[in-house]
């Protein structure tokens, strides 16, 4: 059986081929029967928002909100408390699945035996 894999991604917008890297990675590997854990941080914190993923365009790539779209469903998704707090997103903010945890969650999730830890 594979490993978990746990990825933070820190782009968003800014750096789009980074940012949709790691939702290719996560999205690919949740079809692949890993179980994924996807940490949305600084700027990749706007995808916990719903519509946000849409709007994000990237040339010879899957649609973001298809990524994040499977990454919900087979995986775990949470937005940082800080990066939260930060933006002003809330609870009631995000996409139904979304959960926020700060970093001692984080910390718990990557000092599990045999898990993967990934950034963007």
């Amino acid at each position: 059986m594979a490993r978990p894999l746990v990825i933070k991604v820190t782009a968003g917008a800014d750096a789009p081929e980074r940012c949709n890297q790691a939702f290719t990675v996560a999205a690919a590997a949740a079809v692949s029967g890993v179980a994924v854990s996807l940490w949305l941080t600084g700027e990749a914190s706007w995808f916990a928002l719903p519509g946000r993923a849409a709007g994000f365009e990237l040339a010879h790539a899957t649609p973001l909100d298809d990524l994040l779209s499977v990454v919900l469903t087979a995986g775990q998704v949470t937005l940082c408390t800080q990066c939260a707090a930060r933006r002003d997103i809330g609870p009631d903010d995000v996409l139904p699945g979304v959960r926020i945890a700060g970093a001692p969650t984080f910390v718990e999730e990557i000092t599990k035996d045999d898990v993967q830890a990934l950034v963007y």
